[in-house]
């Protein structure tokens, strides 16, 4: 429950939204699954950093390289001269964030690490990455695996929280249009969360 509170609503609830639409009722591989499937189909998130310099978060688009940890842990392929390596070096906690058109979205809070062992980079590199890194024509750096400036960067969920949907467009459209004109909470989402210990409980699960 929020500390913060401008309203008194008696005994009913002041943020009904999420009472209505949390589905935590669920086996721990059907919410697993689900958001795993979820990240797949977006392709990119925007991962939020810290910038030392001045305590500004920043986000930044990233493509998903690939998961680990049997699906809970992501991972990207970086220019470790880019700020963001710097911002992770000075601070690891970040969010990596994915949403769609249809509303759905995830939130994975996590710690990063930058791996730049060439075997790894070589398990999540493509050669599309020769497009933002470029060759600068020196033999050694050019957008290829061994490239040095190409490393990955491992995102460690510790928590997770999302919303997917089984409604249409038109299911969910009716849902807010109903609410609209009665004042009734509309039900659009499967808001779930999947906290530390259950994740850490799915990485050491055989799959």
């Amino acid at each position: 429950m929020s500390g913060f509170s401008n309203t008194d609503t008696g005994s009913k609830p002041s943020g009904p939204y999420y009472d209505k639409n949390v589905d935590n009722d669920v086996p721990l591989k059907e919410k697993i699954e689900a958001v795993s499937n979820f990240v797949s189909s977006c392709k990119f998130g925007m991962m939020t950093t810290r910038d030392p310099s001045g305590e500004k978060l920043v986000s930044r688009c990233m493509a998903i390289a690939g998961k680990e940890g049997n699906g809970v842990d992501l991972t990207f392929t970086t220019n470790t001269e880019s700020h963001k390596t710097d911002e992770l070096a000075a601070d690891p906690h970040t969010n990596v964030a994915f949403y769609d058109g249809s509303g759905q979205w995830a939130s994975f809070a996590g710690d990063a690490a930058i791996e730049t062992d060439r075997a790894v980079v070589g398990r999540y590199y493509s050669p599309t990455l020769k497009a933002w890194l470029g060759d600068l024509g020196d033999g050694v750096h050019d957008g290829s695996e061994n490239d040095p400036r190409i490393a990955v960067i491992r995102v460690r969920a510790r928590s997770i929280t999302y919303a997917v949907t089984d409604k249409t467009l038109l299911g969910r459209a009716v849902e807010v249009a109903r609410g609209t004109l009665t004042g009734e909470v509309a039900a659009v989402n499967k808001l779930r969360e999947i906290g530390e210990a259950d994740i850490e409980r799915w990485r050491a699960s055989p799959q």
